[in-house]
């Protein structure tokens, strides 16, 4: 970086920001303007000119969030190329779009097609340009200025390995990280920009590795996306999806500084809104669970659920007494179960053959009435009475068919007839039934599953719906029971089918289950998805060996496509040659990402005996946190020892925070089962060989803990260290 002090074009570079802040503001002036203008006209008005007065303010609020930039600097660079026509080649690239009183470009977005070159041109592909300019600043003051000058001929650079203004983008790296994500808009590479700029149809796959930026790359494709895709996409939605609400707090405030406030973040489980999990399966029920035979397995348990009667039945229909056999009840199921739609939609064809059956009888018998010379008031003598089973004072026979319908489908005897039959069923009706009752667990898992895995699903019954304790993977099972059985009643307002969206970003995906991904898949609108991740951070019960597994169970109209993020730009050398070793052994035959720095620390090892456990903690997180001054810790430990280890930072007085709480303070207990996705300046791992039992994939969980730190690691352990460490 050259000193901003001797470079000779600071002061013209700060007078031209001065004019684009100045613009800024008029901007938002006018804008204020016609919000005021909007609301004072609020009253009166015909239906059209309040439904447009509504449009107005709805989008000018929307201008006003975008252009509402805080501390962020409004632009962080410019490229000059090759004047044309008239074009001086120069743009400055930022945040958003100023534009002067002439709507001559002050400042470009940086999503534009012109600001590209910003982000790939390199010195063997300059595309056009002859300077890169990357400015350092404070508040709206520029301090700094690195110039990036390309040669006429493109002879020099490296397209493997180059970097886009690297002393900005270094200065970005040293800075001490929050409780927050920060995003990457000034200093996104060439490799991330060809994914954020990526088309919209179809699924793009972004394996990357520890340290990529791979998920403020997703992040930042969502906001290109709707830049460039603004039309439908607002209309039809984007939606992010994250492995748990701690890694949702840390990447809530990304899209809003890029100006996009209306992407929908939430985890897989949120997308199920009948039921909340609150319970965890044992590992053999999760995988279960998760597995597509799921799939045969639901719609055996709902096929088990449409039965016929198993006696025939007589039904008191006034003075009448008609009759539904068993083996009648057996056609009507057999019947419509060949007939296609939802199982609750089908049930009105149940109640139709059934009262049909019924009402044929009961006109069958009126018209032997009839012949026998009676009429609808006529007294019925007693032998006649007996011969027809009439009530000598009544008998029905000018009724229409839909009265008859009616008054059959209200008995008592034919409702219960109906509900054994082919029962209207809910999700969660369903569901709980069905694991609750190793009979109907081993009706529908018949050569399914096997014994140890019908015996992982049961579990008893709770008395009330909300008392069971679902967990995470029963969620999927709701929504595809969801799928077979249908709306229980015909839909109306506040009752919709689940939302569906015009791009779906899911970050960790490798961690989701086939039956997750099933879910996800049905909230896509088109198709359209970024699935990030990185297999070799797999930690749950399913671990996917290629991202083939994980494209089986997603849309396909489109052929996906998988791209790589190969620089690891968090984690220094130092700790990446340690995590590298744990790498070879979580998955053999995958390559980490390169690291671009160093710290020139090495990761501290601190053995100490079991009764000096907690406290040596306590001491050593002390120090880490000294070491990266205003900087975050994460203490990540195995989730049973997190009550021992909170415990001993109060009996010592020092202040933590908690990661299910916020991520802001200088210390954070962090189970290791939440802490993928998060990056800390120093992180302290506590007994890697207990946290290589108990975890899910306990070596790549080990893998996940030693690469959260963007600065220093330090390991605490009483046990002997697992090999791969000692």
């Amino acid at each position: 970086m050259v000193a901003a002090a001797v470079h000779p074009d600071l002061e013209a570079e700060q007078a031209y920001m001065d004019a684009a802040y100045e613009r800024l503001a008029e901007m938002r002036a006018g804008a204020t303007e016609r919000l005021q203008a909007a609301l004072a006209s609020t009253k009166g008005g015909t239906f059209q000119a309040r439904a447009e007065r509504d449009i107005v303010v709805v989008n000018t609020l929307r201008r006003l969030e975008q252009l509402d930039i805080g501390d962020q600097p409004l632009s962080f660079g410019r490229i000059d190329g090759i004047p044309d026509n008239g074009d001086s080649g120069v743009y400055y690239i930022g945040r958003l779009a100023v534009s002067g009183a002439d709507q001559e470009p002050l400042v470009v977005d940086w999503r534009a097609p012109v600001a590209e070159p910003f982000y790939r041109a390199t010195g063997r592909h300059p595309m056009g340009l002859r300077l890169r300019r990357h400015f350092a600043t404070e508040g709206r003051q520029v301090v700094g200025i690195e110039d990036e000058v390309f040669a006429a001929d493109g002879a020099t650079g490296d397209d493997d390995v180059e970097l886009v203004g690297t002393g900005a983008l270094l200065a970005a790296l040293e800075q001490s990280r929050s409780g927050r994500m920060r995003d990457i808009v000034a200093t996104v590479q060439r490799e991330q920009d060809e994914v954020i700029r990526a088309p919209l149809p179809g699924v793009l796959v972004v394996q990357g590795g520890p340290g990529t930026g791979k998920t403020a790359v997703a992040l930042h494709r969502a906001a290109y996306l709707l830049y460039t895709y603004r039309f439908p996409l607002e209309r039809q939605g984007v939606l992010v999806l994250g492995p748990n609400p701690v890694f949702l707090r840390y990447i809530e405030h990304v899209l809003p500084s890029l100006g996009e406030t209306g992407v929908v973040l939430s985890t897989v489980d949120g997308l199920v809104s009948d039921a909340r999990a609150r319970g965890v399966d044992a590992p053999l029920a999760a995988q279960v669970k998760g597995d597509t035979r799921m799939v045969r397995f639901l719609s055996r348990a709902v096929a088990d659920r449409q039965r016929a009667l198993p006696h025939d039945l007589d039904v008191p229909f006034g003075s009448y007494r008609l009759r539904l056999s068993a083996k009648t009840t057996a056609d009507i199921v057999s019947t419509v179960k060949r007939r296609p739609g939802t199982h609750n939609a089908r049930r009105r064809q149940v109640e139709t053959l059934v009262l049909r059956r019924l009402e044929s009888q009961y006109k069958s018998a009126v018209e032997r009435a009839t012949r026998a010379g009676l009429r609808p008031d006529a007294t019925v003598p007693d032998d006649l009475a007996a011969e027809y089973g009439l009530d000598p004072a009544e008998v029905r026979a000018n009724e229409s068919d839909d009265d008859l319908f009616e008054q059959l489908r209200a008995l008592p005897e034919v409702t219960a007839a109906l509900d054994r039959m082919w029962p209207l069923l809910t999700p969660i009706e369903l569901v709980h039934d069905l694991l609750g009752a190793p009979a109907l667990i081993a009706s529908a898992g018949r050569d399914l599953l096997s014994a140890d895995e019908l015996r992982a699903l049961h579990r008893p019954r709770s008395a009330h719906a909300d008392q069971i304790r679902w967990t995470s993977a029963d969620l999927a099972l709701l929504d595809e029971a969801s799928v077979l059985l249908g709306p229980r009643r015909r839909r109306r307002n506040g009752d919709e089918a689940p939302r569906t969206y015009g791009h779906i970003v899911v970050d960790e995906a490798q961690d989701l289950s086939p039956m997750q991904l099933r879910l996800v898949a049905r909230r896509s609108m088109s198709g359209s998805m970024t699935i990030v991740g990185d297999v070799a951070q797999a930690t749950g019960p399913w671990a996917p060996a290629r991202w083939e597994d994980v494209l089986a169970h997603l849309p396909d109209r489109r052929p996906a496509r998988v791209v790589e993020l190969s620089i690891n730009y968090r984690t220094p050398s130092e700790i990446m040659d340690v995590a590298a070793r744990v790498l070879a052994v979580a998955l053999p035959g995958a390559s980490a990402p390169n690291p671009v720095r160093s710290s020139g620390v090495s990761p501290l090892f601190v053995p100490v005996v079991a009764s000096r456990l907690y406290d040596e903690i306590v001491t050593r997180a002390r120090e880490l946190s000294q070491a990266v001054g205003n900087g975050t810790v994460a203490v990540i430990s195995p989730s049973s020892m997190l009550p021992d280890i909170s415990a001993a930072f109060d009996r010592a007085g020092v202040a933590y925070g908690q990661a299910n709480d916020s991520l802001d303070a200088a210390i954070t207990l962090v189970a290791v089962e939440v802490v993928k996705g998060l990056e800390f300046d120093g992180a302290l791992v506590v007994e890697p060989a207990r946290l290589l039992r108990e975890a899910h994939q306990g070596d790549r969980a080990l893998f996940v803990a030693l690469t959260r730190p963007t600065k220093r690691l330090t390991v605490v352990h009483a046990e002997p260290l697992p090999s791969v460490l000692a």
